[in-house]
């Protein structure tokens, strides 16, 4: 696993357009300040067996505000100083970024292309919808991911995995999908310009 996601990687830098980025410093600033907001998010973990540990993900606020290619490289950075802090093993950290980072980014950010293409373009369906609804089903796909690996791979049975995991979920979805759907709110008020998938003429102007 970790040998594909570092392929996800490569193939995500080689195809980001570096230069722009370079020339532009405060993206340098938004770009590591948000793998580093997602550090201490990602720390606050709980669970009672090894493996199946929960906790909030953020990657939808990432993936609508860096895009796909940059929120993939500074998601990976973040589960890289997580890994590095001890909050997660090195053993798992193919597992954590193939179906803990780029499967459910790559799926939140699908989905708000979605909503791009084929609903009214208006700013509610962006905050309630690529907001809003995006992190639920993102937080429901990882979850429905690691739990299918922990019973292909044999750490815990399905029961476990059940009683201590995917019971859990709908706890979950609701302040996940407030947290996100709060950080597209402010952003969208305040910093519009900081959203990479965002434009008040597709949104508000033309409406």
């Amino acid at each position: 696993m970790i040998i594909i996601g570092i392929l996800v990687l490569l193939g995500a830098a080689w195809s980001f357009d570096w230069q722009t980025w370079l020339n532009d410093k405060v993206r340098h600033h938004l770009c590591f300040g948000a793998a580093i907001a997602l550090v201490p998010l990602w720390m606050l973990q709980a669970g009672v067996k090894p493996g199946l540990e929960v906790h909030f993900l953020g990657l939808t606020t990432i993936a609508l505000l860096l895009g796909w290619r940059m929120g993939m490289l500074m998601a990976a950075l973040s589960l890289l100083l997580v890994t590095l802090f001890g909050f997660e093993s090195w053993a798992m950290f193919g597992p954590n970024l193939l179906l803990g980072v780029i499967v459910p980014l790559s799926a939140s950010y699908l989905l708000f292309l979605l909503t791009y293409s084929y609903l009214y373009r208006h700013l509610f369906v962006y905050i309630f919808v690529a907001g809003f609804l995006n992190a639920a089903l993102t937080i429901t796909l990882k979850i429905l991911l690691f739990s299918g690996f922990m019973v292909w791979t044999e750490q815990h049975s399905w029961q476990v995995v059940f009683d201590n995991y995917l019971s859990v979920l709908p706890l979950l979805l609701f302040p996940e999908a407030l947290l996100n759907g709060m950080a597209i709110t402010v952003l969208v008020v305040f910093k519009p310009q900081w959203l990479c998938t965002y434009r008040d003429r597709d949104y508000i102007i033309n409406k």
